[in-house]
């Protein structure tokens, strides 16, 4: 029997409609379709149908509960979200999800315009990582091999922190600088 959130073996999202009608169930869904319908049909225990509801982020990849935390999931985003978590790729939801929660941008913002958003991502776990990495890239000119060993390296990733930041999502320490 296979897994209900899988398909193709990629993982789905899952989310939970909670009524704040506490006469009222909630229900499961995976995707806009499924929650207009499931939405449309949904009442309280005395016939009354139910209108407003917190969307919770149940499962899926942990980039996805990521962009819905930035997105500050509602009812009233929920389909902007959806459509996002299905056309982004993960490198645009990280840079969403770092503009927004790092850098102050708005979600509606970075949807107009993704071009827009300068924001310099680093896959490193440290600034001293960072330093290595310019140094190796020539930032700072050719530097002969003999006077490599005299590099301060904690020296430049300090400066650096002036510019540059550490932040974590989906479980991945990363580096940002917002422009």
């Amino acid at each position: 029997m296979s897994n209900p959130l899988t398909i193709g073996g990629n993982k789905m999202v899952l989310f939970y409609a909670q009524p704040y009608d506490l006469a009222a169930d909630g229900f499961y869904f995976e995707n806009w379709a499924d929650y207009q319908r499931k939405s449309a049909e949904a009442t309280n225990r005395f016939g009354d149908r139910v209108e407003e509801f917190e969307i919770q982020f149940i499962d899926g990849n942990a980039m996805d509960g990521e962009l819905a935390g930035a997105f500050g999931l509602s009812q009233g985003n929920l389909s902007a979200l959806l459509e996002a978590i299905d056309t982004l790729d993960d490198h645009d939801k990280l840079k969403l999800v770092l503009a927004v929660r790092e850098c102050g941008y708005r979600v509606e913002t970075i949807l107009d315009d993704p071009e827009a958003v300068e924001v310099d991502i680093y896959h490193l776990p440290s600034l001293r990582d960072l330093a290595e990495q310019f140094i190796e890239e020539g930032l700072f000119g050719d530097i002969p091999e003999r006077l490599q060993y005299y590099i301060d390296y904690d020296a430049i990733a300090h400066d650096l922190a002036m510019d540059y930041h550490l932040a974590e999502v989906a479980g991945e320490t990363l580096i940002y600088r917002c422009s």
